[in-house]
């Protein structure tokens, strides 16, 4: 029997508001029937907590910076896992790729409403998830050699950033 790599992909979101209380989502145009979080894959050796920073800029133009995870999904037939993030806006104006996103803007949405903008099911209980958080899954990022080195953690207390 001879041993098989997982091929499984690594997709990362993030759930930022703007001061009204209003979400950053967007549409694309492989999915143009919803709206969704910014996100993307995540690169090998990458970061999760980069990752998302570098997604969300490349597809708004907008710079995050990640306070912590909200969620942590799979699609089986995909075999992709996705980890939400919530973050806050720090800098930029919305500014898109057009041959990849479609639109992107804040928008208010609520339990009541949340069906009229994301349509998809997954991507509607992920951001359920994020508005709701009152907690959010530590995270860490090392790096292993020489000797193990903490890169940053994000918790309940605080921000760890070492870089």
């Amino acid at each position: 029997m001879t041993y098989e790599p997982p091929k499984q992909t690594i997709g990362v979101a993030a759930f930022v508001t703007n001061e009204k209380g209003e979400v950053l989502l967007l549409r694309t145009h492989w999915r143009s029937d919803t709206w969704e979080m910014p996100g993307g894959c995540v690169e090998v050796g990458e970061p999760l907590d980069e990752a998302v920073c570098r997604e969300f800029f490349e597809e708004t133009g907008v710079t995050i910076r990640p306070i912590g995870i909200t969620g942590v999904y799979f699609n089986q037939t995909k075999a992709t896992v996705s980890v939400v993030f919530k973050a806050e806006y720090v800098s930029g104006e919305i500014k898109i790729q057009p041959e990849e996103i479609l639109e992107a803007r804040y928008i208010s949405i609520d339990e009541e409403n949340i069906g009229h903008y994301i349509t998809r099911p997954q991507q509607r209980s992920r951001t359920l998830d994020a508005m709701k958080a009152k907690n959010f899954v530590p995270y860490e990022t090392w790096e292993m050699k020489p000797n193990y080195q903490l890169k940053t953690r994000l918790d309940e207390r605080r921000r760890h950033n070492d870089e």
